[in-house]
């Protein structure tokens, strides 16, 4: 089976599982039973364990994680009532015989998973997956004794396993490839973030964290487990010792790293106080002042090192990409921003004598082996994969719903020149990870700009230059929405040659609730290449109405619409082929649009907007119709966003957004 970077263009060999089996009633492993339970509609659940109060109380956290969904609102009553249905919790292996996957999440010993997995094979049919929750031991240790090794891999979760995104699967030298592709298709199509790693001891993630924690406590020497800790927060939101307190991970970092010794050399071995201690104190008895300046320069350098050292090695040795292991770091381990991204910033020269230093302080350890700037040359945003001749651009932004920022925007357009001119290349898709396809555009610099117009007319046009590129382009660029489509993700949308949707899609232009005008096109855009949906774009733009894809259908604003992702990619790869060599420009010279009907200030959702700044925007959809030229009638848009810019209400507005409240336009115009 072919693999593609998106795990979601990948067509699974198998449908989603109908009965799954969770060994193991720990911590872990009910967090991961109510993952599936809430993802996967219909599920049969079996919780399996050797003790019966574990069991029970493995059953009661599934359905008190369910009962406290609804009473903060994230989930329905009727749906939470779906997931504590059919689950079955036992002693009884035998209740696992006709289970479809069978997760192993015991506790961490080799021995006893490769009991259990000689206990499952005997029950279950031989085509059931069987996974490990594992978070170091090696999938040839574990499996290589089985019938039918081949279905079997390590599907490792992180705490909490219903919450954080990532799992790691492995592929191991016996599982057949058709197996991961299957997983990681499905892990993604239920909302979660897969990332493949080669079968090594702590496989890539726990990797960083365990000798980012080994290191913590090698140095108690010179500072506390809170100084240390406060030390680390300018690269992790939570320290060490307090991620290990939450965890109760201690044990597993005795574990792990004696295991990475045994492997890889003894200067993996873990700190011998790991041993003695089972909860770090949050301060010290009597305190022990300040640090010095000397010590914390000496944690921050060592905490540095070690991340240096470890992310080169993955990357060295191939046990994982670079794009993943900068996600799963912010996403799995709480770091602010990935180890590349942070040596980048610090630079080659610095980043060298951290490594310097680190070697002589802890010999044996992996250093750097290439160019510093060949650990920097890969795209961190985008995926890129290869169907039919045709180039398939995935955003990946998972914790930002995609949403578009400076790095991916240039990320994009240094794809699409890269490939424009190969003669092998039809043309291009940009499709969203996972369910959103873009949340639209971070806030990123345009605070530092609100209220200067020079300055956001600039900003403005910035932010266009990929969708500038679009307009002049020859070949093909279909977008496909496989999730919502938000504000500058929509005014990404209208400007690729066509677009295509699953029916679940829905586009919206929610700038006017933050007070400004959308900057970017969607003034211009909509009235040149949809005129006859121009009532429709009235109120999304003046009243940040919904559109669904159905609706857009109709209007003609999409081209088609799938059931799926599946589906969705064949009508994006059937639409490139069909406007290749006859890609439309959007129109120029003045065009004709119907008189704006009058609305109140308010938005679809009720909410007060303000009047000035709908004003600003109706005279731009006039003024922009008007114009000679589309790029004068894109020069209109952006003054325009650069005029609400300076508004009271557009103040407000990015106030409320940084600040995550409603915003309160009642004493701006």
């Amino acid at each position: 089976m072919q693999s593609y970077a998106n795990p979601l263009l990948v067509l699974p060999d198998r449908p989603l599982p109908r009965s799954v089996a969770v060994i193991g009633a720990g911590t872990i492993g009910p967090d991961i039973a109510y993952y599936l339970k809430a993802a996967v509609p219909g599920l049969k659940l079996c919780i399996v364990d050797v003790v019966q109060e574990a069991v029970d109380r493995a059953v009661r956290r599934l359905h008190d994680h369910a009962r406290k969904a609804v009473a903060t609102g994230r989930m329905s009553q009727a749906q939470a009532s779906r997931i504590s249905e059919n689950v079955v919790g036992t002693l009884d292996y035998g209740a696992i015989a006709d289970a479809e996957w069978v997760l192993e999440a015991a506790t961490e010993n080799l021995h006893i998973k490769q009991t259990i997995f000689e206990r499952v094979e005997a029950i279950v049919s031989p085509r059931a997956l069987i996974t490990s929750n594992t978070s170091s031991l090696p999938a040839e240790q574990m499996f290589d004794a089985l019938r039918h090794g081949e279905r079997a891999t390590i599907t490792h979760f992180f705490t909490p396993a219903w919450k954080n995104p990532v799992v790691e699967v492995v592929r191991w030298r016996g599982v057949d490839s058709s197996v991961v592709e299957y997983l990681r298709w499905l892990f993604c199509f239920t909302g979660k973030v897969p990332l493949e790693t080669a079968d090594v001891a702590g496989f890539m993630l726990d990797r960083v964290f365990t000798n980012w924690c080994n290191e913590s406590a090698l140095m108690l020497d010179r500072a506390t487990a809170p100084e240390i800790d406060r030390v680390s927060h300018e690269f992790v939101h939570a320290g060490p010792f307090s991620v290990l307190n939450l965890t109760r991970g201690n044990p597993i970092m005795i574990a792990a790293n004696t295991l990475q010794a045994r492997l890889e050399g003894e200067h993996y071995l873990p700190a011998s106080i790991f041993g003695s201690v089972d909860r770090w104190v949050d301060a010290v008895p009597g305190g022990s002042g300040p640090l010095s300046a000397d010590a914390a320069e000496a944690v921050r350098e060592r905490l540095l090192g070690i991340l240096f050292s470890q992310s080169m090695d993955i990357v060295d040795r191939r046990i994982g990409e670079p794009a993943d292991l900068e996600l799963g770091c912010r996403l799995a381990l709480g770091f602010k921003k990935g180890p590349f991204e942070v040596m980048n910033g610090l630079g080659e020269e610095m980043t060298r004598r951290l490594l310097d230093r680190l070697s002589e302080e802890r010999p044996g350890m992996p250093t750097q082996k290439r160019p510093f700037a060949a650990y920097q040359d890969f795209l961190r945003h985008v995926l890129v994969d290869e169907v039919d001749r045709i180039k398939v651009i995935t955003l990946r932004r998972p914790e930002a719903l995609n949403a578009l920022h400076d790095d991916m925007t240039d990320e994009i357009l240094s794809v699409i020149r890269r490939y424009e001119s190969d003669a092998d290349v039809k043309g291009f898709v940009i499709v969203g990870y996972g369910r959103a396809f873009c949340a639209g555009a971070d806030i990123g610099r345009f605070p530092n700009v609100l209220g200067d117009p020079e300055a956001c007319i600039r900003y403005a046009h910035d932010c266009s230059r990929l969708l500038r590129h679009l307009d002049g382009m020859a070949k093909p660029v279909v977008a496909a929405l496989n999730g919502m489509c938000l504000g500058g993700g929509f005014e990404l949308a209208m400007r690729c040659h066509a677009i295509v949707a699953v029916d679940s899609a829905w586009m919206q232009l929610p700038e006017i609730t933050l007070g400004i005008v959308p900057g970017i096109g969607a003034l211009v855009v909509p009235y040149r290449r949809w005129p006859k949906a121009a009532a429709i774009f009235d109120d999304l733009l003046r009243r940040a109405e919904r559109l669904t894809a159905k609706h857009a259908h109709e209007l003609g604003v999409i081209d088609a619409i799938a059931d799926d992702y599946a589906g969705l990619l064949a009508l994006a790869l059937e639409r490139v082929d069909t406007i290749s060599g006859h890609v439309k420009k959007i129109a120029e010279g003045p065009v004709s649009i119907p008189a704006l009907t009058p609305v109140e200030p308010k938005a679809a959702n009720g909410d007060r907007l303000s009047s000035e700044v709908i004003g600003i925007m109706e005279k731009a959809v006039r003024d922009a119709a008007a114009a000679s030229t589309f790029a004068d009638a894109l020069e209109v848009g952006y003054r325009a966003f650069a005029r609400s810019a300076c508004t009271a209400a557009a103040k407000e507005g990015v106030a409320a957004f940084q600040e995550r409240r409603r915003p309160d336009f009642t004493n701006t115009p």
